[in-house]
């Protein structure tokens, strides 16, 4: 998928809402526990409900591989259905990778050839070899790490680097890279104070942004200070979506929290 396309899909729909797919089977409706494979029918409900109000899908890998084989081929069936079945959706796996570059190759083969990923997240702390194998397949978004919503962000991302904050050196360096053009950008909603900076470094990209909601981010200040022309954000929201409840209307339940996201989003727009 293209920024175009994606742009295209955000207007179409006044939303530009990302719906993490982080499945917990402690959290799931009881009666799924009984299907073939319950992740995938979580998954599947929640798309059905819900692929009219988002432009974009993100799965947390780690909530698949913790069930082992039978998490890979949930992940499988979950891609394969929306890639099928809805492909004017970004999918996003949310995998956090970066290694070695024949590392690196490999990850981006299983995550955005061999499973069908539009993107996947990965951590720049290596630097441009560990990076630009993602970047090397054609037509794929790599969305970096860049300022994270939780507390320990300020451990590294904000510290001083001759006079400047780390993440801005993440940002400006990255800009160098080949096919930078694809690259997005994951920034926390908790810091919204931030987005003014960082805009001026990356004023097309666009920026993945968890941690509205449950993790205390405000779309309002996000929006004020992080939308560009093109909108140019994709705001993340898992645990409130999915598990707006764990019973029959589960589906119901999520598709209610996503179009009330996708009101306020659609509100924002319209005053832009």
């Amino acid at each position: 998928m293209t920024n175009d396309q994606l742009i295209s899909e955000i207007r179409k729909k006044d939303s530009f809402l990302c719906i993490g797919l982080d499945v917990d089977l402690n959290k799931i409706p009881k009666h799924l526990l009984a299907e073939e494979d319950p992740i995938f029918a979580f998954n599947k409900a929640i798309i059905d409900a819900t692929h009219h109000l988002a432009v974009a899908y993100k799965p947390n890998t780690a909530f698949y591989e913790a069930y082992g084989i039978k998490g890979w081929k949930a992940l499988e069936k979950t891609i394969d259905y929306l890639n099928t079945n809805h492909p004017e959706i970004f999918t996003i796996a949310d995998a956090k990778r970066g290694d070695i570059g024949n590392t690196s190759t490999m990850y981006a083969k299983a995550f955005l050839e061999d499973l069908g990923f539009d993107a996947v997240t990965v951590a720049p702390y290596m630097g441009k070899d560990s990076v630009e194998p993602f970047l090397s397949i054609k037509d794929k978004h790599i969305i970096l790490l860049a300022l994270t919503s939780n507390k320990g962000a300020f451990d590294f991302q904000t510290q001083l680097i001759d006079d400047e904050e780390l993440y801005k050196k993440v940002l400006k360096t990255s800009k160098s890279w080949e096919h930078s053009d694809r690259l997005m950008y994951v920034v926390g909603a908790t810091k919204a104070e931030y987005f003014k900076e960082i805009r001026k470094i990356v004023p097309t990209s666009f920026l993945l942004v968890p941690g509205v909601g449950a993790q205390g981010g405000n779309l309002q200040d996000v929006c004020k200070y992080g939308m560009n022309k093109d909108v140019g954000l994709l705001i993340n929201s898992s645990r409130a979506v999915i598990y707006a409840s764990n019973q029959l209307d589960f589906a119901e339940a999520a598709a209610c929290e996503a179009e009330a996201l996708q009101k306020q989003m659609k509100a924002i727009l319209d005053k832009k």
